[in-house]
């Protein structure tokens, strides 16, 4: 019984550190789902321990499979074998492994959330076109760079967006006559993002 309960709990650890392991992408596609911004990067600090919430989670599930395929001792008595709770199954644990590898694997698909909300711009004067580099904080993961652009993007002007968490910036083309580099800012801040600095190009 108690190894039952250890299994149980470790199964849920499992689950949990891989949920853990890909917070930092989450809150971004929630904030676009539920129309926020403020709260986007709020778990951006769990970044660097992914890695360990990865490898924890790994090895969890990895021992609730193994409590549950290794061979289990002989019954003698000849009493009626007692039906296994829910958590004891099969389909419990694949359904816990699935889900685990699905938050896991978050941040790979977590851009097929974001519609493509980029529109044509038609630019009279090319001299009217600016270019600016932000050097944004807080972003960890590629669902980042889809807030942001997919933010950036619903402003009148822009002509490209593109944003990079591994090098914390954002390049915005725009044309300046729609739109000003403050409004860009304000909407990169709006995510949960901040712009710490911004030059031109």
């Amino acid at each position: 019984m108690k190894t039952e309960k250890t299994s149980k709990k470790v199964a849920y650890t499992g689950l949990f550190a891989a949920i853990a392991s890909s917070a930092c992408c989450i809150p971004p596609v929630i904030a676009l789902i539920a129309g926020i911004g403020g709260s986007a990067s709020a778990l951006s600090w769990m970044e660097p321990f992914r890695p360990y919430l990865i490898g924890l989670a790994i090895i969890a599930i990895g021992y609730a499979w193994y409590n549950y395929l290794k061979p289990k001792t002989a019954d003698d008595c000849g009493c009626e074998m007692e039906k296994p709770k829910w958590y004891q199954t099969k389909g419990f644990l694949i359904a816990i492994t699935l889900f685990a590898a699905i938050s896991i694997s978050f941040p790979y698909y977590a851009h097929i959330f974001y519609p493509d909300n980029k529109k044509e711009v038609i630019v009279t004067n090319k001299t009217d076109i600016q270019k600016v580099h932000f050097k944004v904080k807080g972003m960890t993961c590629a669902a980042c760079e889809e807030h942001i652009d997919h933010t950036v993007n619903e402003l009148d002007g822009i002509i490209n967006a593109s944003s990079s968490f591994e090098n914390g910036t954002a390049e915005i083309e725009f044309d300046n006559t729609k739109t000003s580099k403050e409004e860009i800012e304000k909407a990169i801040n709006s995510t949960g993002y901040t712009v710490v600095n911004k030059s031109e190009k």
